[in-house]
């Protein structure tokens, strides 16, 4: 798939593993963090009257460091937004105005930006995300992102392709968070460097766009050059519900060539989580029942989707928490839906009040990056963390003395409510 979406990017019959060749971008977002530094590449080399490759191409969303009263982070946003008007961006989702969206990944894909068979690029590792669309879609730094804002164009080796085929009816107390880590426990966060994951089989047919959003996600946690699923009706109905311009539809021809392929049943996974401080370092939930915990997460591009909020409410419906839990939508309109979305006659937030969690935040990256010092759930001391987000480097949420558990959003509401680490199947 990889190999024949950048083929047709690159006007050529066919491209293989290895070659460098020159691809058309599709799609370049930036964001608050990365953006002043790819507008300064960008000036630099093409100079201050140069003019954007394609003012409807360059879609950018603010979202990292969001309501904060820190003042380089919102000299960040004013840099963006004046760059932004000067050349008359259509796609600037401005986080003083209601156009303001959320965290990136999950927008882009909410307002119509993710399309298979596209090249998109972005300057944040996890725009792998928009994998899940079948695309390609991989981050860059801010020098290839300023050359590609000045010309549309960038120059990519091609990547060979590992293929992971799921098979089997997805257990009801498992989520593609538990797939995703199982797959990097077992090859490693440099398992897949610089190679494209694509993932296939009955089980992942039977996912959700947003649940294969959390796959494609952490492609990039094992070294990936992107993650990328096949297109079917789930995608097509997810992508013409936000948009009317036409896509192209790549699949892997039979007898294709790849680099490896590993065979799983997912029957046979349990819920996961990756400890301290690499997300390769697996364990199932039910081995780790003696870590105690001080905080709960439920948030980011990984985990902080509508569905993600709805897997956590079915397990703390009727329940309490026993620490402090903290819920930060993605989007607005995740935000929306948990104030829309029912479950036994209660809304979301009902149920997560009810359960004693912390009031919602507003939407941002918040606490997934660390960020500010006033960023809503940051870490703070030798606290022991578990989350739904993609990292737990040290440091990653804050204090680099802070242990951060990545899981599920089962496996983190199950915690929450025992105040240790459990295995969600206690609660199903």
């Amino acid at each position: 798939m990889t190999e024949k979406i950048l083929a047709q990017h690159a006007g050529k019959a066919a491209v293989r593993p290895g070659d460098n060749v020159w691809v058309r971008v599709d799609i370049l977002m930036t964001h608050d963090v990365c953006g002043p530094g790819t507008v300064g590449v960008f000036e630099r080399e093409f100079g201050k009257d140069a003019k954007v490759f394609d003012r409807e191409k360059l879609v950018v969303i603010p979202d990292h460091y969001i309501y904060t009263v820190d003042k380089m982070c919102q000299r960040n946003v004013a840099i963006m937004r004046e760059f932004c008007q000067r050349h008359n961006v259509k796609y600037f989702y401005d986080p003083d105005t209601t156009a303001y969206k959320g965290v990136c990944h999950i927008a882009l894909a909410q307002e119509g930006h993710t399309r298979p068979g596209e090249v998109l690029l972005g300057t944040d590792s996890h725009t792998c995300t928009a994998g899940a669309f079948g695309e390609f879609a991989t981050g860059i730094g801010n020098t290839d992102a300023g050359f590609v804002l000045g010309t549309g164009k960038i120059l990519l080796k091609v990547p060979e392709t590992m293929r992971f085929v799921i098979e089997g009816e997805l257990p009801p107390y498992l989520m593609a968070k538990d797939l995703i880590l199982r797959i990097i426990g077992d090859i490693g966060v440099d398992g897949a460097t610089y190679c494209a994951m694509e993932f296939a089989g009955s089980c992942i047919e039977s996912l959700s766009m947003e649940e294969r959003m959390t796959l494609c996600n952490m492609a990039i946690e094992a070294g990936g050059k992107n993650g990328i699923i096949p297109v079917d009706r789930v995608t097509r109905e997810y992508v013409k519900a936000r948009t009317n311009k036409p896509f192209i539809e790549v699949t892997s021809d039979p007898g294709a060539r790849f680099k490896s392929v590993a065979n799983y049943n997912a029957a046979e996974l349990a819920p996961a989580v990756a400890r301290p401080h690499s997300p390769d370092n697996y364990a199932p939930a039910a081995a780790c029942g003696d870590v105690k915990l001080d905080r709960a997460y439920i948030g980011s591009c990984t985990g902080g989707k509508l569905s993600d909020f709805i897997a956590a409410a079915k397990v703390l419906l009727g329940r309490k928490v026993s620490i402090d839990t903290y819920l930060v939508p993605a989007t607005r309109e995740v935000e929306q839906g948990l104030h829309a979305t029912k479950l036994d006659g209660r809304t979301l937030a009902q149920v997560f009040a009810d359960a004693g969690c912390l009031p919602v935040a507003p939407p941002s990256c918040a606490a997934c990056l660390g960020g500010p010092v006033d960023t809503v759930g940051r870490a703070n001391g030798a606290e022991v963390v578990i989350s739904t987000t993609n990292r737990n480097f040290p440091g990653r949420m804050g204090s680099k003395e802070a242990s951060v558990y990545l899981a599920s959003p089962y496996t983190v509401a199950a915690s929450a409510i025992r105040g240790t680490i459990t295995d969600p199947r206690e609660f199903m």
